[in-house]
């Protein structure tokens, strides 16, 4: 074929996608103005709500899905690699070698334990890993980047940023009450505000109670939880390799040889958009790029997020939803207070 007519062969296959695009572009400006006017629920959030809005009204029609179903985990995986132009390494240095520990043990005992809960719950092993991420690592950014690994259910997806929304609002309450009977300074609550609470705008509500110090405090620990987004991304996509590859072991040969050679192709050893990711944070962290650049970076990420977020609630049965949202929110509650406690206990023994 010559090259005069290779540009015509995406046309057709694009054209399909335009209308559920098109829609989806005006859910996340709607999920964009209405963050605006209130600050209880993010951008992402509203996204995802408008999304199963959506896919349970009778609107969602087949002319809709190509683009939407299509779109949405690109969009994921997009936004995920943004949203490492957030984060700058020397910011992260500079809270010391301890706090830094700090932040990576009450990551790991978080992941690992609220995987544990979310399976004794009876959670599926994609509906854990995506509780452990949301709840350890930084909310619904964190579920967005785990869901390019896990194969789970829109309505599991749902179901854990629904919780992660809940509880890290309630602790948005609970936290500065807690510290009345605590008694930790400003720079102390500020770094367990940045380590006990999910979401990056709940992180600054909750620290914003007791002044700039702990503000400041919060926002840097919280984004070296963001960071861990990449080492938990990596080793969960390597245990999903060996998840598949077990599960193969007792199929017929020429079955398990053909398993395995899926397996390989469908779950890369560190998934591309985590490099992606990895790839944003080093440059951010080189100094090379204005300030300009990172404000239109972070209001893209917030974008692309928000697109992926309404993509999966258009895919929601919010029947289903209810049905299986008792077991979300029991792993949700032990998981918020098992970080709350764990992070408090390593905040008191470095003060």
């Amino acid at each position: 074929m010559s090259s005069s007519t290779a540009p015509t062969t995406h046309g057709p296959r694009l054209l399909p996608w335009i209308p559920g695009l098109l829609v989806m572009a005006l859910g996340v400006a709607l999920a964009m103005v209405l963050s605006t006017v209130q600050t209880l629920l993010g951008a992402l959030v509203l996204a995802l709500i408008l999304g199963i809005v959506l896919g349970n009204s009778g609107l969602y029609t087949a002319a809709l899905r190509p683009g939407i179903s299509g779109g949405t985990k690109r969009l994921l995986r997009a936004g995920v690699v943004l949203l490492g132009l957030q984060l700058a390494l020397p910011d992260i240095l500079a809270l010391g070698a301890q706090v830094i520990l700090l932040i990576v043990a009450s990551v790991a005992v978080s992941f690992t334990a609220t995987l544990w809960i979310g399976r004794r719950f009876g959670l599926s092993r994609a509906g854990a890993l995506l509780m452990a991420a949301g709840f350890s690592i930084c909310g619904a950014s964190a579920i967005a980047g785990m869901q390019g690994i896990v194969d789970a259910d829109d309505d599991e997806v749902a179901s854990a940023v629904a919780m992660v929304t809940l509880y890290g609002s309630l602790m948005i309450l609970a936290l500065p009450l807690l510290n009345l009977l605590v008694g930790l300074g400003a720079e102390d609550f500020g770094i367990w505000s940045g380590l006990a609470v999910h979401e990056v705008a709940q992180v600054v509500a909750v620290a914003s109670t007791a002044g700039t110090t702990a503000l400041a405090a919060a926002t840097v620990v919280k984004l070296g939880r963001v960071l861990m987004l990449a080492p938990v991304a990596a080793v969960a996509s390597i245990g999903e390799r060996r998840h598949a590859a077990r599960s193969l072991r007792d199929a017929p040969p020429h079955a398990a040889q053909h398993g395995a050679q899926d397996v390989r192709r469908t779950t890369p050893l560190v998934p591309l958009f985590v490099l992606g990711f990895l790839a944003a944070v080093i440059l951010r962290s080189s100094g090379v790029l204005p300030e300009v650049v990172l404000d239109v970076g972070r209001t893209l990420t917030t974008i692309l997020l928000a697109a992926g977020m309404f993509g999966l609630g258009a895919g929601i049965d919010i029947r289903r939803l209810l049905h299986t949202g008792g077991r979300f929110a029991a792993v949700g509650a032990a998981s918020t207070a098992l970080l709350a406690g764990i992070s408090l206990l390593g905040v008191l023994a470095l003060a």
